[in-house]
């Protein structure tokens, strides 16, 4: 009978095999890319913008496949669970962020279960009014809402980006706001175009269109830096309000265990396609702003987010249960 010990040896000989092929001819068959949201959102289009360039850069195809639900939680715990070898990647939003604050329980650990690679980029949140409101800026918007306490604010649901800004302007600005919170960004922004609700915090790559109709009229963006997209519109602090950056970010994480030497060949992969001016440009007429943050950098963003989004999740008592 064999012992304990060349079981486990046996066992973990695929496991160890896979992991070594990586490291050498990486890659030599198609990379899946598994995105958490639904095909034709903000988060697929992040995906489709970079599977050309990496598909020409690695000689093989790059399998986008959208497991949707459970904001990006179905996604990652596949990702959580896959052999570290380079062939199965997460395109990840900051949702890995807020999640921790606002799930009870969760089917991985944010810190313990995955490899940050590379932050792509980020879509600003952007404070938005109808083209027929009176708001000119932040300002005026803070005055009818002292005014009005419980003026309504909509939102593309609980605990999304939108929620959070909305949560600390209110304490930034000391007013009080009604959030309604939408399925999904479309309805909540038909709904501030049509005047039904006056404001709303909305991701820049999902009201960007709206904007160039000019049947959204952007007040202030809820980043630390203003939007080529968004010519001349100030940020919040700017405006006299500063809030912390709620900016959606769009980025690469792998399994935890995943090889040193890869993650960097990923990362500088992709920080070599953030200098192409035709890649650049279509993301940045979606409203994206370009960050290209590292693996050493992203890792240390993580529980920095976390802890925050902890802190105004349990302040406003935003949960998902």
């Amino acid at each position: 009978m064999p012992n304990r010990r060349a079981v486990l040896a046996l066992a973990a000989a695929p496991f160890a095999a896979s992991v070594a092929r990586a490291q050498g001819g990486w890659p030599d068959r198609p990379v899946r890319l598994i995105v958490g949201f639904p095909a034709g959102g903000p988060t697929d289009f992040a995906a489709r913008v970079l599977q050309d360039p990496l598909q020409q850069l690695w000689g093989q195809p790059i399998v986008i496949e959208n497991r949707p639900g459970a904001s990006q939680n179905i996604a990652a715990e596949a990702v959580a669970k896959a052999a570290p070898d380079g062939y199965t990647l997460l395109l990840c939003t900051s949702n890995i962020t807020t999640n921790p604050a606002v799930f009870a329980r969760l089917p991985y650990d944010v810190e313990r279960d995955f490899t940050p690679i590379v932050i792509v980029y980020s879509s600003p949140t952007v404070l938005f009014t109808g083209r027929n409101q009176p708001f000119r800026n932040v300002k005026d918007v803070v005055e009818a809402a002292k005014r009005n306490p419980g003026m309504a604010a909509a939102t593309s649901g609980i605990a999304t980006s939108g929620h959070f800004a909305t949560e600390m302007f209110m304490r930034a600005a000391g007013v009080e706001l009604t959030h309604v919170p939408y399925r999904g960004a479309s309805p909540a922004l038909q709904d501030v175009v049509g005047g039904r609700v006056p404001i709303t915090f909305s991701t820049l790559s999902g009201a960007i269109g709206l904007a160039r109709e000019g049947l959204l009229r952007p007040l202030a963006i809820a980043a630390p830096r203003t939007a080529k997209a968004l010519p001349g519109v100030p940020t919040m602090a700017e405006a006299g309000f500063p809030i912390r950056d709620t900016s959606p970010w769009y980025s690469f994480i792998g399994p935890a265990g995943l090889p040193t030497a890869m993650v960097e060949r990923i990362a500088k992969d992709v920080q070599d396609l953030l200098h192409r001016p035709d890649l650049v440009n279509r993301i940045e007429e979606q409203g994206g702003v370009i960050e290209g943050e590292g693996p050493a950098e992203f890792r240390a963003r993580i529980p920095r987010e976390i802890a925050v989004n902890i802190e105004v999740a349990r302040a406003a008592n935003i949960r998902i249960d």
